[in-house]
């Protein structure tokens, strides 16, 4: 009985903490009402079984090419699909580089703070719950844009970041590359309690560990998604030693060392990079300065200018959006970020122009909140998370 009340009180105390950190960053942020504005997404049904109950919206631009690329966005606990686009400029920089953007959306039903169920067993495992209904609908996008399968990409902040994390280890063969914002790894909580030990506790996991979870998610065995990992320094909801944990899981999934193979500074933040044999980029890195929980933007530099800044969506001089793409390889004239010259973990350079390395075309998160106590979603038949 002893270890039951610890337990709980310990979960009432994360649970409290991290409601705080939500509230406090919504009060601070001069967020607009989304019924202020016209919403750029369109709601698509019929999509599959949709066995994890969730919705699915989608924006593309009216002239998309065929074979297009497709970017499946996530959002964070306490958004929408709407609120994310806004957020982070996903669908504006499709009209300028011609993709298609899908974004799932959960439901109060499923999870009260609308958070992603990133760590329930019934929801991360292949051919499952809201990890099968996401694979339906990036299957259903394919054949609604004809977009081409082979660039297919999945990126997410926080709740959603940790979703990002099960959909490339789940289905590793669908996704070219992935970008993580301050989310957490695979596989590292399977209840409540344990996602919010995960998000404020350090825990030590072995490299070989992390990776062994993503290669226990599938029969595939390669070739693995490229990721991109973007963490804030001061994040104080998902710390960002979570954000090394995901680094050094999928460094052992690409089997590569834990030391990068070059380092460099944009600004006051830093970039780490790492290459496999034939100097091609399979892992980078962004450690924000000063940042805490959200998405980077650069909403005032020019062509590199993304987003609108609000609650969990950060103006610190430097746009995830467009650093993404440019890793993705969406642009149409890609001009690839600057290396360091020497090479080496400690090796620090200056690239002061690497916000212009965009041509345009035509002059174009985490886990989350949690309840103590569990309920039952008649609409999935299983239990709820009660973030």
């Amino acid at each position: 009985m002893r270890d039951s009340r610890e337990v709980l009180t310990r979960l009432r105390a994360f649970r409290s903490k991290f409601e705080g950190f939500l509230a406090s960053a919504r009060k601070k942020a001069a967020r607009a009402r989304v019924a202020s504005r016209p919403t750029r997404l369109r709601e698509l049904t019929g999509f599959g079984a949709n066995p994890g109950n969730l919705r699915m919206f989608s924006y593309a631009p009216a002239d998309i090419p065929p074979k297009a690329p497709l970017v499946i966005a996530l959002h964070g606990c306490t958004q929408t699909s709407d609120e994310y686009d806004h957020g982070t400029g996903w669908s504006s920089l499709a009209d300028s580089l011609g993709f298609a953007v899908v974004y799932p959306q959960q439901q109060p039903a499923n999870n009260p703070k609308n958070c992603f169920s990133w760590f329930l067993p019934g929801d991360i495992a292949r051919g499952h719950g809201e990890a099968l209904s996401i694979r339906e609908m990036v299957e259903h996008a394919i054949a609604t844009f004809a977009a081409d399968r082979r660039k297919v990409f999945v990126t997410g902040l926080s709740a959603g970041g940790g979703m990002a994390s099960v959909m490339l280890a789940t289905y590793p063969e669908v996704f070219a590359g992935g970008a993580i914002i301050a989310g957490l790894p695979y596989g590292c909580a399977s209840n409540v309690q344990q996602a919010f030990e995960a998000m404020f506790t350090k825990q030590g996991h072995a490299a070989q560990a992390l990776g062994d979870r993503v290669r226990a998610a599938s029969r595939h065995r390669g070739p693995w998604p490229k990721i991109s990992v973007w963490h804030g320094a001061s994040d104080p909801i998902v710390k960002p030693f979570k954000g090394e944990d995901i680094i050094r899981q999928w460094t052992n999934v690409h089997g590569l060392s834990d030391s990068p193979s070059y380092q460099e500074s944009i600004g006051s933040h830093t970039r780490r990079i790492w290459n496999d044999a034939n100097g091609k980029v399979l892992i980078e890195a962004f450690s924000i300065s000063g940042m805490a929980h959200g998405v980077p933007l650069a909403t005032t530099t020019g062509g590199e200018s993304c987003g609108a800044a609000g609650a969990f969506f950060l103006d610190v001089g430097i746009s995830s959006t467009h650093h993404i793409a440019r890793f993705w390889r969406l642009h149409e004239s890609l001009v690839e970020m600057p290396h360091a010259a020497v090479p080496g973990p400690h090796v620090r350079h200056e690239t002061p122009r690497v916000h212009h390395a965009h041509r345009r075309r035509g002059g174009r998160v985490a886990a989350r909140g949690a309840r103590a106590s569990p309920a039952t979603s008649r609409s999935k038949g299983r239990p709820s998370s009660n973030w």
